[in-house]
Parts: structure tokens; sequence; C-alpha cells
């Protein structure tokens, strides 16, 4: 996708997150048909925000309006230092959707001082603070601040240290009472070895211990805890289904709508089956209970929405993937007992983003491949989507920004990547995505939990070793996918120096790795710099460490040893031994080397993090009130976006 350069990419920066546009290249070409249709499913991916921002903390939404409330109502003067901090900690609690940072998933301490809080909360209506009926402001005040002020509360959203009790330790709002032996016990009395179908146990749920008895609280239109967003999701999506391209997508909705009223895992898998098949129209969307990242244990989905159209000429190079899974499947280094006989329904497009939201805004990703279930990946498939129009907004950010020159010395390198690396990143996004997380089987009575709360890290680690791998293949050559044969040279050498060194900007002075894509790359890098024996080195210049990569063919083979493993980890359930390749590789970090690449990171002035502000949509209508047009606007500015979705979508 071409940029273009007339369009404003990058817009505010606060705290370490720099905020980008996006553009919808394309939509004036759409029929007003699809235009319609795309605006109600973005107003139900806009409806379900408040979901992810309370199943992140309880807290979260309280805080959030406590904050937009003093935000509105302040007196003083908007440049007090007091005030532009409490402003930037809202800012960041928007990004996060509450009050733990969306990668590291620590809870971020307010600078501003308590005596500014309680000054800023006394300016403001109480008729329009968040208080809980029979509450005093007085109690209001004493436990917002013990929440947002007292480090040792709620202080990591999910844990995953080894040996702790990762539900107990965790502030994700997924369980009440429980511990995590609990949680174990009551998801594994409801599976059935027998069953070949199985369904996403607890995956729209809470679990909770009422009376000393373990209840399971499903998330449906009438549940108390989500049911009001639900609600108002559900109403959108009936809307949307009158301007439905065909009536596939219709049924595809309709069954959406049940599964969202009843709360049937039966149905959702349904829904997934037939989400995975060609709806024959150029507009499609995620929307629902789907990623487990944000649950410890890996068993309970954060609500999202995505919606999408798709782009044809950009898509026309994914099929060339698509179309050879077999070949990619047979052919690559797994022990065949691990492989897929036959590769099914892999469907691989290049969409423009349309509205984004729940888990995936501000901060989205730029690749999905789903449905997550194993069972229905080995016998119907997977749909890949590379999210072309974001990754256009985070190319033209990067331009110029003096990244490549500061971390890497060698000018025939340099070259090699200015001309090749965004080529190969989203390529290698291509092959995670669309044949990583669906390539290989589990062995027969194999849980797709057994991995615990190593699973995502693992199955992050598989997928992106697999693009590794077949990125240096002369196959993509012939495909027509890269140029040449050295072109994914520039892939692995941006790869390795981000998994070993360029992350850790990422990470506060003396922290670990706490998120799972982040620990993937660091595993894979790690061990391939470790096992090498000299095909992988760091070598200083002066103050400063560069990578330099000696053999690229043995360095693929490496990458093949470790993709055998990490497969035969997961088809088989090795509990042991993926928590020893996470342990040992994937999570601590050498103080030197972290301090260095923080100091070179921030002389250069780069946000570590990015997000995406929306465009607004506006429906156009005629006389009768009938709609006629959507039109597009992209000037709203951030804060002016998130208190507008507090007032239109603020439903809990």
């Amino acid at each position: 996708m071409e940029a273009d350069s007339t369009f404003n990419y990058i817009d505010e920066r606060f705290a370490d997150i720099q905020m980008l546009r996006y553009r919808l290249k394309g939509f004036d070409n759409l029929s007003t048909q699809q235009k319609i249709y795309i605006y109600y499913l973005a107003k139900a991916t806009l409806a379900g925000r408040d979901i992810v921002t309370k199943q992140q903390c309880q807290h979260n939404i309280r805080i959030r309006k406590t904050l937009e409330a003093i935000y509105k109502c302040y007196q003083g003067s908007r440049e007090d230092k007091e005030f532009l901090l409490m402003e930037t900690y809202l800012k960041k609690v928007w990004f996060a959707n509450g009050i733990h940072h969306h990668y590291s998933c620590e809870k971020f301490i307010p600078d501003f001082s308590v005596d500014f809080f309680k000054r800023a909360i006394n300016e403001v209506p109480i008729e329009n603070l968040p208080l809980t009926k029979d509450e005093t402001l007085e109690d209001f005040f004493t436990e917002i601040c013990k929440i947002i002020f007292n480090r040792d509360i709620l202080f990591r959203r999910v844990n995953l240290e080894a040996g702790a009790d990762l539900v107990a330790t965790s502030a994700c709002n997924y369980y009440d009472g429980v511990k995590q032996s609990e949680v174990e016990q009551f998801y594994n009395e409801m599976k059935n070895g027998s069953d070949e179908t199985p369904p996403s146990y607890g995956l729209n749920s809470k679990l909770r211990k009422v009376e000393g008895r373990l209840v399971e609280e499903t998330w449906t239109t009438s549940c108390h805890e989500y049911g009001k967003a639900l609600q108002h999701v559900v109403e959108y999506l009936r809307k949307a289904t009158e301007y439905a391209e065909n009536n596939k997508q219709k049924e595809l909705i309709e069954i959406l709508i049940r599964y969202y009223q009843t709360g049937d895992l039966r149905l959702f898998d349904e829904y997934s089956i037939k989400w995975i098949g060609e709806q024959n129209g150029c507009v499609d969307f995620i929307n629902g209970f789907i990623e487990v990242y944000g649950d410890p244990l890996g068993i309970k989905a954060s609500w999202e929405g995505l919606v999408e159209y798709k782009d044809v000429e950009a898509t026309q190079k994914t099929r060339l993937i698509s179309d050879n899974a077999l070949w990619f499947e047979d052919n690559s280094p797994v022990s065949p007992q691990f492989k897929k006989e036959k590769v099914r329904g892999v469907t691989a497009n290049v969409i423009c983003a349309a509205m984004l939201g729940g888990d995936e805004y501000p901060a989205s990703a730029i690749g999905i491949n789903l449905p997550n279930a194993d069972w229905i990946r080995t016998t119907y498939g997977s749909k890949s989507v590379t999210i072309g129009n974001l990754t256009e907004a985070y190319n033209h950010a990067a331009k110029g920004n003096g990244f490549y020159e500061e971390f890497i010395c060698d000018e025939n390198v340099l070259d090699m990547v200015r001309n090749y690396a965004d080529l190969c990143d989203n390529l290698h996004t291509d092959l995670h995505e669309c044949l990583g997380h669906g390539s290989g089987k589990l062995l027969p009575g194999v849980a797709a939990d057994a991995l615990k709360s190593y699973g995502s890290t693992i199955e992050e680690a598989r997928a992106d070793l697999f693009g590794l791998y077949y990125i240096a293949d002369k196959k993509l050559v012939e495909l027509g996918l890269l140029p040449n044969h050295n072109a994914y040279k520039a892939h692995y050498y941006t790869y390795i120096l981000n998994g070993l060194m360029t992350q850790l900007a990422r990470i506060k002075p003396g922290g670990k790795i706490e998120e799972s894509h982040m620990r993937n790359r660091a595993l894979i890098s790690r061990w391939v710099y470790e096992k090498g024996n000299g095909v992988i080195s760091l070598k200083k210049i002066g103050k400063k460490t560069y990578l330099e990569i000696k053999d690229h063919e043995a360095l693929r083979r490496l990458f093949a040893e470790l993709l055998a493993e990490i497969q035969r980890i997961k088809s088989e359930g090795d509990l042991q031994s993926a928590q020893h390749l996470v342990e040992t590789y994937a999570i601590s970090v050498e103080q030197g080397l972290h301090s260095e690449v923080i100091e070179r990171y921030t002389a250069l002035g780069i946000a570590p993090y990015k997000g995406f502000i929306n465009p607004l949509m506006e429906l156009v209508t005629d006389e009768k009130g009938s709609p006629v047009d959507v039109k597009i606007d992209y000037t709203e500015t951030y804060t002016e976006q998130m208190l507008r979705y507090g007032r239109e979508y603020g439903y809990l």
C-alpha cells in the first residue's frame, strides 16, 4: 500500500506513546450500501469499548470517569504543572483501557499529588462523579486514591511469575475470590477427552466463589456485568444486517447475535466456522471475546472489534502464500507426526481497517489469524488478515527517525535494511499469521491449554519461527514475493536486533520481559545466540553494542531446529519443556545492555509505543432520514475522541 505524502499520519505524543492516524484508502470508491454496512459495524465495534476496560480491572471505568470529570470541570489554569500531569495520566488510562500499562501490564502510578487530586475532585459537581449508592465523597476519594497511588495494590494486570498463584496475584477482572488451583480443576472437570470438537470452556465468562461454591457467570446481553454494552453491540449488528452485501453475511451476524444472547460457546464455534468461509463480499469484521492474553491462565478472552474491507490489489500477493499452504506445511522442518496431512481453508487477505475497538484500540495488531480453536483450524482452516493501512502508518512514522543509523554500524547492512526491511516485515507478518498459526497439529488427547501460562509465548514463537524459516526460502522469490534471495537477510538482522537489544527500550530499568510477544522474540533471539557458536555476535565499538550475523544459512538452520522443538512441545503439550525455554531465554534482562539501549533510544526521541486515532464516521441522511452516504473526518483529536466515546459508548 503506497503511503499518501499529503496525509498527516503522525499526531500527538505523550509519555512513551505516539498517536498515529490511519487513512481509509479507497473508501470513497465503495458503494453506498457497503459504506453504511461499515458504519453500523463500526458502531457495534465501539459499543463494546467499556467491556474490555472493565475486564482489565474492575475499578478501571470508575477511575476513568473520575479523571474525565476532573478534566472537564477543572477550574484552575490548564497550564498548571499538576493539571498537565493529571492530563497525561488520563491519556495513559485511555490508551491502556485502564490503569495498567498495555504492554508491561504493570500499574502506572500518577505523578500528580494526592493533594491536587483531592482539590480537583472537590471542584467536580458530585452528580458528575461515579459514586455508588450511599457512598460519601470522602469514602469515594479514599478508595480511588488507594487504588491508583498505592503501588502494592493491584500492581500487575497479568502476572506470569513462576511459582505464584497467577489468579490471586493478577488484577484482571476474570476471577473473583478463587485460587489458580480451583480454576484449573473447575475447567479440567469440564473437559471430555473423547470430545473431538470441544468448546473453548470459560472463554466468555467470569468465575467467582459465592458462599464457598464456584459459580460461572456467562457474559450475555442479559448478564449483570456487561449486558448493557452487549445489548447495544447487538442493536448495531442488527442494523448492519439491513445493509449486508449478501445473505451469507446476514446469516453470520445472526449467529453472532444468538451467541451474545445465550452465551452458548457451540454457537460461537458455529459462527467461527462460517466466518472462515468466503462471505463473497468486500467488507468483513471481528467482534467478540477472542484473545486470551489478558488472562494469566489463557482461558478467558478479552472483547475486541475490528471492521475492515479488502485491499484487493495487495491481497493478490498474500493469496500466493495461502494457495501454497500445503507446500509450506509439507516442507517444514517439523517432525512428520506433528504436521497436518491436509491444509484446509487457509484464507489470507490484506485489508484496510475501517474502525478499531475493544482490545484492538488504541494499540492494535497489524496481523490477525483466527479462529483460535485448534480443532476448527484442523478441520475447517483459518483466516488471516494483514492490516495494510496500519502498517502504512507505522512505516510512515518511522521514516527519518534515525533508528537504523543508530543501531547499525555496517553501511552494507544499513543499505540492505533500508531497501528491504519494510517489505520483509510485511511478508513475515503474512507468513506468521497465515501459515505459522495455522500450521502443525496437536496429538490426540492434548488439550489446547496444556502449556498453561507459557502457552501464549510458545504459540507466538512457533508462528514467528515458521515465518523466519520460510522468509529465506527460494520459494518466495519464485512466487515473486521477494525480489532476490538476499533480501531476507535484512529481516534476519532487524528481527534479531530487536529480540536481543532494541525491544528492551520498552522495559523500565530493573524490569523483566512480561508481554508474550516480547518474550517470544527474546526467546528465539537468545536461543539462537547461545546455540549458534558464533553465528551471531554482539560487538562493542566504543561504548555502543552492535549486532553481527556471520552466517545467514547457519542461522536459518538454527531457526529450523528451534521450530521443530517448539512444535513438538506444542503438539505433545510438554509443559516442562515450555517452562524451561521461557524461563531460561524469554524473561530476564541483562542490566548493562538494557541501560545502554534505553540511553541510545532516548537520545533519538522515539516513542517506544504507537497507537491509533480512529476516523470519525458521520452518517449522511436525506430529508426523510434515510441513510445516503458516510463521510469520513480525520480531524478529531485524541482527547476529543476519547471524551466523545465516553459520552456515546459509556454503557457500563
